[in-house]
C-alpha cells in the first residue's frame, strides 16, 4: 500500500473513530479484494494499530454497518408471499450520516470514496441472493426492497406485470377503457351511481378481473392496439393488447387457466385468446404499430339503393386514397388536422332496399363512419356523395386486425 494512503489513514484514524467497514469504504481504491471491512483491518494491520473501533462506537456510521443481518431478516419477512425471480435492494440512510460522510469526503479529499449507502445495498443482496436463491438484477428487477435504516421499515417496490393477448368484443355498447363521469370527473356523484364511471363496465375492466384476482395485483392499466367505437363489435381473430397488472404478488400464475376462466365467466361478451406474458417494451410496439383493419359494415341509406352503382362505386374505391378532416364527434379530444387514410378493398355483401352490407379494408386509423356518411364533406371523397345519396353507418364490426 502507498505511503500517501497510509499517511492518510492514519490521519483519519486520528480525527475520527472509524469502524473497520467505514475507514476500508473511504480509502478503497487500492486494495482490490475483500470487504471493506477486511480491506479496513489490513489497513489498520499496516499501521499497526491493534485497537479497534466497533461498529457502534463509529463517528461515521454509528452502528449502521453492524446492522446487516437485523435488516435482512426485515427485508426476508417483508418479502414473504411475494413470488419474484430478480430483486434489487435499495437503501434510506439517515441524513446526518450522509451529512458527516459529505463533509468528511470534501475535507480529506476522498474522490474514491464509497457511499455507505452503496455498501448497504450491496452486502444485503450478496447475503440475500443465495439465501433466497435469487437474482439481483439492477437495470430491471421484478421487485425492489428499500430499507429506512433509520426507522427499520422496508417498502417494496413491484415492477408490473405484462400479460398480451387478443380480445374479441361479442355485444355493442362497451368501450374498451375507462372513462371518469363527465360531471364528477371519477369522483362518484349522484349522475353516475357514485360510480365514478360513463360507463358502468369497460373491455378493460372485464379482462382484468380474474388477471388481478390470481395475481392479487393492486391496480391494471389496459394497452390496446388501436381502440373500436363504443357501439362496434370486434370480431375475428381479436385485437392485441397487453394488460400491465400492478404491484402483483403472484407472477408466475397459469395463463392458460386465466384464458379458461375469463372466457367462461365473459361468455358471449368478451373473449380473449393468445395470451403469453409481455414486457414494457412490447406496449410501445402495439400502440406504434399500423395494423390493417377489416370491417363489415351495415349502412342505411336516405333512399332505396341501387345495387348495380353501389358495385361499381366500391370497384372505384380499391386502393382510392382519401382524406379526412378530424370528425365532428372526436373534434374535442383529437388534433384538428387533415389525415390521408387508403381504402384497400370495398366488396359489397347484400343490397335490399335501403340496406347494405358491405366489407372494407382500410389502412390503420381510418375513420369509417365518416367515410359513409361524409361528415359534411370533412372526408374526401366519401359513399354517400359517390352514390349520391345520403347513408349513415347502422352497425359495425372489426372482423380482423392484420400485421401480427
Amino acid at each position: 500500500m502507498k505511503a500517501h494512503t497510509l499517511k492518510q489513514a492514519e490521519q483519519l484514524l486520528q480525527e475520527y473513530q472509524l469502524c473497520d467497514s467505514c475507514l476500508g469504504r473511504l480509502l478503497r481504491k487500492e486494495i482490490k479484494e475483500g470487504s471493506n471491512a477486511q480491506k479496513g483491518q489490513l489497513i489498520r494491520t499496516q499501521l499497526h494499530q491493534k485497537q479497534k473501533t466497533d461498529a457502534k462506537d463509529c463517528w461515521l456510521c454509528e452502528g449502521l454497518t453492524d446492522e446487516i443481518h437485523h435488516f435482512i431478516d426485515l427485508i426476508t419477512k417483508t418479502l414473504e408471499g411475494y413470488e419474484f425471480d430478480t430483486f434489487l435492494i435499495g437503501s434510506k440512510i439517515d441524513e446526518d450520516i450522509q451529512e458527516k460522510e459529505r463533509q468528511l469526503w470534501d475535507h480529506h479529499k476522498l474522490e474514491d470514496a464509497e457511499p455507505i449507502k452503496m455498501e448497504i445495498n450491496r452486502e444485503i443482496g450478496k447475503i440475500l441472493e443465495p439465501q433466497l436463491k435469487k437474482t439481483v438484477d439492477i437495470p430491471n428487477p421484478d421487485i425492489m426492497a428499500v430499507i429506512d435504516t433509520a426507522y427499520d421499515r422496508v417498502a417494496l417496490q413491484i415492477s408490473s406485470l405484462f400479460i398480451y393477448g387478443r380480445y374479441r368484443k361479442l355485444q355493442r355498447g362497451i368501450p374498451q377503457t375507462k372513462w371518469p363521469c363527465q360531471i364528477c370527473f371519477g369522483k362518484g356523484c349522484k349522475k353516475c351511481n357514485y360510480t365514478g364511471k360513463l360507463y358502468e363496465v369497460t373491455v378493460e375492466e372485464l379482462i382484468a378481473k380474474k388477471a388481478v384476482e390470481m395475481t392479487q395485483g393492486t391496480d391494471e392499466s389496459f394497452h390496446g392496439s388501436g381502440r373500436e367505437d363504443i357501439d362496434a363489435r370486434m370480431l375475428g381473430t381479436g385485437r392485441p393488447f397487453i394488460l400491465e397488472v400492478k404491484n402483483p404478488k403472484k407472477r408466475n400464475i397459469d395463463l392458460y387457466l386465466l384464458e379458461n376462466e375469463t372466457n367462461n365467466a365473459l361468455k358471449d361478451i368478451i373473449e380473449v385468446s393468445c395470451l403469453r406474458f409481455s414486457n414494457r417494451e412490447e406496449i410501445a410496439r402495439i400502440k406504434a404499430a399500423e395494423f390493417q383493419k377489416t370491417y363489415r359494415v351495415t349502412i342505411e341509406a336516405a333512399q332505396p339503393l341501387n345495387k348495380e352503382k353501389l358495385i361499381k362505386v366500391a370497384q372505384s374505391l380499391q386502393g382510392q386514397l382519401i382524406k379526412q378532416l378530424t370528425p365532428t364527434r372526436v373534434a374535442h379530444r383529437r388534433a384538428h388536422k387533415i389525415r390521408e387514410r387508403l381504402i384497400y378493398n370495398c366488396t359489397i355483401e347484400s343490397v335490399e332496399g335501403i340496406i347494405a352490407r358491405l366489407t372494407l379494408e382500410t389502412e390503420s386509423g381510418t375513420y369509417v363512419k365518416e367515410f359513409v356518411s361524409g361528415d359534411s364533406d370533412k372526408t374526401q371523397p366519401n359513399l354517400s356523395e359517390l352514390i349520391g345519396i345520403p347513408c349513415k353507418v347502422k352497425e359495425l364490426d372489426v372482423i380482423d386486425v392484420k400485421g401480427e
